[in-house]
């Protein structure tokens, strides 16, 4: 089962109330049901299909007739046609059939509708398996606008894409979709979700300080590298007896332990050398032997 598959399961098994089903069936109609003498409704979801018809006989006062038909294209699975033949032109007039721009008033319609929306053209990836994405697939591009504008009244920040000839309507922020399930009342799928965020999100941390630690260690090694390099150009230029038995020291520490750190090594000649001394200090006496090595180097080639 997919994880659009068990949320829509979820949201049609929760408790509604005539208000929630009013805008529900609406936006379910707009977004995918085919409107002529009678009203047509196609699904692929069981427990989505008894909350349309449970969503029809509460709102309209009629049953639609379910029939059942197994699709055997690319893979078989049922599919349930709802078709309502009763009081169709009350019911096109009541959800004003042709206007895509609902004017919807307080937040429980609001949510209804999009709650309605996502159960007819809704899809979630799997946040375990690929990145967080949610969006409503539109047959045009009023309704997706709709769609956005009521995301952005509840602080979504929905986007609009032209897919073909669909319009989509889509989150990709974590949070964003995270209160979206929550304003569905899905709080296992929410939970899931949530559970998986976090998990994701303390990997990449790990990783990033993995990384991190990666990169100071090879910087690490590169600087005492390079330090060696000046070691061994001042002995062979019988440049050492300039420094003095502080810079010494550091040398020879150095020479011992080629891939410590600064601060390592710091801690190194303050234990073996009782020599106190910080990061800091090391440092400034790398600066010294390398302006040594420079100004070294430089009168050489003046004279040459």
């Amino acid at each position: 089962m997919t994880f659009t598959t068990s949320l829509k399961e979820e949201i049609s098994k929760n408790d509604f109330s005539l208000v929630e089903a009013r805008y529900e069936i609406e936006a379910f109609i707009k977004a995918t049901g085919k409107v002529k003498n009678e009203i047509v409704i196609t699904l692929e979801n069981a427990s989505v299909a008894r909350r349309i018809y449970k969503d029809i006989k509460m709102v309209f006062g009629i049953s639609a007739s379910i029939v059942v038909r197994i699709q055997k294209r690319f893979r078989v699975k049922q599919i349930y046609i709802l078709t309502i033949k009763d009081k169709v032109d009350f019911i096109k007039h009541s959800i004003d059939i042709d206007n895509m721009d609902v004017k919807l008033e307080s937040e429980e319609e609001k949510i209804a509708f999009l709650q309605g929306a996502f159960l007819a053209i809704g899809n979630i990836s799997n946040p375990q398996t690929s990145g967080y994405h949610l969006e409503f697939i539109c047959n045009n591009l009023d309704f997706a606008q709709t769609i956005q504008k009521l995301l952005v009244s509840f602080n979504l920040n929905a986007k609009i894409v032209e897919r073909g000839y669909k319009s989509v309507v889509y989150l990709k922020s974590s949070e964003n979709i995270s209160d979206l399930l929550k304003l569905f009342k899905a709080t296992g799928s929410m939970f899931f979700f949530e559970d998986i965020r976090i998990y994701r999100d303390h990997k990449n941390m790990v990783n990033r300080l993995n990384n991190c630690e990666i990169s100071n260690q090879t910087k690490s090694i590169q600087t005492g590298l390079k330090q060696i390099e000046d070691i061994k150009y001042l002995k062979e230029h019988d440049l050492i007896d300039v420094l003095d038995e502080k810079g010494k020291i550091v040398v020879e520490a150095r020479e011992k332990y080629p891939e410590s750190s600064l601060t390592e090594l710091a801690e190194i000649i303050t234990l073996e050398y009782n020599y106190r001394i910080g990061k800091s200090g090391v440092n400034h006496h790398f600066i010294k032997i390398t302006n040594l090595v420079k100004r070294h180097r430089s009168n050489n080639e003046n004279q040459s």
